[in-house]
């Protein structure tokens, strides 16, 4: 992560980050909750969030967090962005690209708080160091709010198992800081369809699956508690390293060979790209001898579709149906 020099304007800016913007909204926008919706109060990461009012200048940290807002249609109450892992879904391409992007990575702490945010919403807890959105509860003095996803927690006990359910908890919390709880509701509805379809089908039964993240001398793999474990399982297939207890975890090679994987799915991120790994698998004179790589049954699911957010159903969805369209379901 790229880190940038601070300079000690806080203080000037205390007063601006508690200013709202002037002028009514745009016929287009999204209105804000009745009051009676308010104060919504809860508890996310061992710190109380307490929202007065329906938040109008929000800002967005990480991809995850971004996509959850575009997801449930509140684009508009969006102030900033910042740090995608890949391309945003084309489904909100169009909304994002109104969206003010502030860094390309992290922005500096003064670039979020000229923004004049009343929430700041990540995805990790990096976002809420002091080069960059800062101490939560410094936020809460100066009148913003803020929210961390679940999944990103500091402390490891207040980090959910990664589940569907547990994403949809979430979209939930999310929903109800920005007074609009009914398009969560109606979001998780139509996900649960598409996940139970998906369930049903089950076009990995039998199948051993190799989650290949990045890297050559040492393969980064989907271990057994995260994204890439819960997607394995909706779609019926077997994890070859659902042994390793994280998200994510070196493995080798020689157990790759040694576990000759029937499907190899292929994260696509930004700095590990799916036509990278595809043309070293392809390429190395062992690992070209592997069954997945001879039948050509390999699977790709953009890296923001194997995290838990939003978009795990869709990379629950994408990973069944080239499943099914390689003919590889037993």
């Amino acid at each position: 992560m790229v880190r940038r020099t601070v300079f000690p304007c806080a203080l000037l800016l205390a007063g601006a980050l508690l200013t709202a913007c002037a002028g009514a909204p745009e016929a287009e926008s999204t209105p804000a909750a009745p009051s009676e919706a308010f104060p919504v109060t809860l508890t996310n990461c061992g710190h109380e969030v307490v929202v007065d009012n329906a938040p109008e200048r929000v800002i967005t940290l990480n991809q995850g967090a971004t996509e959850v807002v575009l997801a449930l249609g509140l684009d508009d109450r969006l102030a900033g962005t910042a740090y995608l892992d890949d391309a945003v879904s084309q489904r909100w391409a169009d909304a994002y690209a109104a969206v003010p992007v502030l860094a390309e990575e992290y922005p500096t702490h003064e670039a979020i708080l000229e923004a004049k945010p009343d929430l700041v919403y990540a995805s990790y807890a990096s976002a809420f160091d002091r080069e960059v959105a800062g101490d939560r509860p410094a936020l809460a003095d100066l009148g913003a709010a803020s929210y961390l996803s679940p999944f990103g927690c500091a402390e490891e006990d207040h980090r959910p198992d990664p589940t569907f359910d547990a994403v949809w908890h979430e979209l939930t919390d999310v929903a109800a800081l920005l007074g609009a709880p009914e398009r969560a509701s109606t979001l998780i509805d139509e996900q649960k369809q598409t996940l139970a379809a998906v369930q049903e089908s089950a076009p990995g039964a039998g199948l051993k699956a190799l989650w290949f993240d990045s890297g050559d001398k040492t393969p980064l793999v989907g271990g057994g508690a995260g994204g890439p474990q819960v997607i394995l399982d909706a779609v019926g297939a077997e994890n070859i390293f659902g042994s390793i207890e994280r998200g994510w975890g070196e493995a080798s090679w020689e157990d790759v060979v040694a576990a000759d994987p029937d499907v190899i799915v292929l994260a696509d991120a930004s700095w590990s790209t799916a036509a990278e790994k595809r043309t070293f698998l392809e390429k190395d004179p062992v690992l070209q001898n592997l069954t997945a790589v001879k039948q050509g049954a390999l699977v790709t699911v953009a890296y923001s579709e194997a995290t838990p957010g939003v978009r795990m159903v869709d990379g629950a969805d994408a990973v069944a149906d080239q499943i099914t369209e390689l003919g590889l379901a037993r």
